[in-house]
């Protein structure tokens, strides 16, 4: 479903759109997420990594790392042996190595670029897998979800963190006037593409959240997965194993 949401045309590959908007926008993406959201996406990964403090991962694989803040947060407070990021913009990774550096984690944090539905390392090579707001920018959500399952350790934890669609009364009718209207303004003002922002309204209604998400999960090989909803719905955890 999420898959025929495109960022720029209905024609051409989703994942070249998807590459092309994320190096577009990647000066400005840090600045935005943070203040669009009034900081509350820090508190999101925060408790998205502490998920995994139970488990006490060793190698840890960050999908669609964008900037690597998701990378960082993990090893803040799960402190593994390493940390490989992916993600298919160069500029954005760019960014993040740049951040990477400042704080001397190179040799714990890498940053690659990589492909979610063709991930280049061997069958279970990762105890845990994270990924903040990336799933439903997948080309084949499925088949990114097959993928992550391949490379990740047998009992190794999948942890995705994404945006879901509140249902509460009246916060669902302010969410949806801000994401549809406010937030695309101020990021096509900010970041100087006009469709990014739209896209990220459109990309999130369309996304199979909630329990139809955990159903694609339990079809592409996880069990005991859950859901945990954060901030009244606008944004969720969900957790599976292999």
């Amino acid at each position: 479903m999420s898959q025929d949401i495109k960022p720029y045309q209905k024609e051409g590959s989703k994942k070249k759109q998807v590459s092309n908007m994320f190096d577009n926008i990647a000066p400005y993406y840090d600045f935005l997420n943070h203040f669009l959201s009034l900081g509350i996406d820090k508190s999101w990964r925060r408790k998205a990594v502490k998920v995994l403090e139970k488990d006490n991962p060793k190698k840890i694989l960050d999908v669609a790392t964008g900037t690597a803040d998701f990378a960082i947060e993990a090893n803040k407070h799960l402190q593994p042996e390493s940390i490989i990021g992916v993600d298919i913009s160069e500029e954005m990774l760019s960014i993040g190595r740049t951040k990477i550096a400042k704080k001397g984690l190179e040799n714990i944090i890498q940053l690659q670029s990589g492909d979610s539905e063709n991930l280049p390392f061997e069958d279970n090579s990762f105890d845990a897998i994270i990924v903040a707001f990336g799933v439903r920018n997948y080309e084949n959500l499925e088949k990114g979800l097959k993928e992550m399952n391949r490379v990740l350790k047998r009992g190794g934890k999948l942890v995705v963190l994404e945006f879901s669609r509140p249902s509460i009364f009246p916060f669902k009718q302010l969410f949806n006037f801000y994401f549809k209207y406010i937030l695309p303004t101020i990021g096509r003002i900010t970041s100087k593409d006009k469709k990014a922002y739209s896209y990220l309204y459109e990309s999130v209604q369309a996304f199979p959240d909630g329990k139809d998400f955990l159903n694609v999960l339990e079809k592409t090989g996880y069990h005991s997965t859950k859901d945990t909803p954060l901030t009244l719905g606008i944004c969720s955890i969900y957790t599976g194993k292999k």
